[in-house]
């Protein structure tokens, strides 16, 4: 199979991670004979500084054709105080809505060798659940500005119908292959949004009527992630409240290193770890690219390629096994740098 994937490296540790993704995929391909075909394209910071635009149209174009998009992380600490539109995360907003990314795809799951997270052991036994995130709307892309006096500022929170309906049915059919549950968090008792919401997947939930739907307000789901996560299987939720709880739901998996995310469009899709851009870490090989790498197995599943990302994920488990991990996850005394978890994992697909 033939498959061109864009690939955007971004900034901080997004190329050393990204590498050994594409090491990973490379193996792959030679494992099952496929060819992945690779354009490389500039967003985010280094973005800014050739073109003057965290997100240039070429690279929109490249990630248009392409049958995928391979994405590490954008942000730098010397454009947090720039011009608004100018920052390296406003590429990426722009991005996703210009692909309509509507719908990003989250798994929390546990792996059980691993003892980083703060939370009991107790608390995480059979922990595995999924965070719906509708990504292209919401307060993120509502009307915002201040008044004229700088006093005063406002940001928009605008849902449609259509938009809460279209991740709304993915949400219910994911849950009829797992364990068909439907969790709707919101803040229905204040927003007016929220209500909107509820009324939608209400109405869904009538033609998935093996799907059990619950609603929980946002403050009390993130206590219940924390307090009980096991009774949640997929997670429904806006722009912002997504946000928030997909980056505390990791404090679970004992590093946000290890989570992955897939955005998906109605044409394309895009492929990228959860964590930011860690600019403390860059150059250093110490970033965990167990993330990225099982973004990797993520596009291969929506390639339709299910042996290749089950032999992956493998692969990812023996590594932490046999704690070949970054010092992120295991003691730093016995820890392996970016580039050996990488090396790992590539020698273990190719020997199978």
């Amino acid at each position: 199979m033939i498959k061109n994937i864009s690939v955007i490296e971004g900034d901080g540790i997004g190329p050393e991670v990204i590498r050994q993704a594409i090491k990973v995929l490379n193996s792959i391909a030679r494992k099952y004979g496929h060819n992945f075909h690779y354009q490389n394209v500039l967003a985010g910071s280094k973005a800014i500084e050739k073109f003057g635009n965290p997100m240039p149209e070429k690279t929109i174009d490249s990630c248009l054709k392409s049958d995928a998009v391979l994405f590490g992380c954008i942000g730098d600490p010397k454009h947090d105080h720039n011009s608004r539109g100018m920052r390296p995360e406003d590429g990426l907003l722009k991005l996703r809505k210009r692909m309509n990314l509507y719908c990003n795809i989250r798994p929390i799951v546990i792996f059980p060798i691993l003892d980083k997270s703060p939370i009991k052991k107790e608390f995480l036994h059979e922990v595995d659940f999924i965070i719906y995130r509708e990504l292209t709307s919401g307060i993120y892309f509502g009307k915002k500005g201040r008044c004229k006096n700088g006093e005063k500022a406002y940001d928009y929170c605008i849902y449609s119908k259509k938009e809460i309906e279209k991740i709304g049915e993915m949400a219910f059919k994911a849950a009829l292959s797992r364990k068909r549950k439907v969790t709707l968090v919101d803040k229905a008792n204040v927003l007016e949004t929220s209500r909107l919401w509820r009324e939608v997947i209400q109405k869904i939930s009538m033609d998935y009527t093996d799907v059990n739907l619950d609603f929980l307000y946002i403050d009390n789901a993130a206590m219940q992630i924390i307090m009980n996560p096991k009774k949640f299987d997929i997670i429904l939720t806006d722009n912002m409240f997504g946000d928030i709880l997909s980056d505390e739901s990791s404090v679970l998996t004992s590093s946000l290193g290890l989570l992955p995310s897939a955005s998906i469009g109605n044409y394309k899709s895009m492929f990228e770890p959860v964590h930011g851009s860690y600019p403390q870490a860059k150059g250093k090989n110490i970033a965990n690219p167990l993330g990225c790498i099982l973004s990797v197995s993520m596009m291969l599943e929506y390639f339709g390629m299910h042996k290749e990302k089950n032999l992956l994920e493998e692969a990812v488990r023996n590594s932490i096994e046999e704690k070949i991990c970054t010092p992120d996850i295991v003691n730093s005394k016995l820890s392996s740098t970016t580039e050996e978890v990488g090396n790992y994992i590539e020698k273990y697909i190719i020997n199978q």
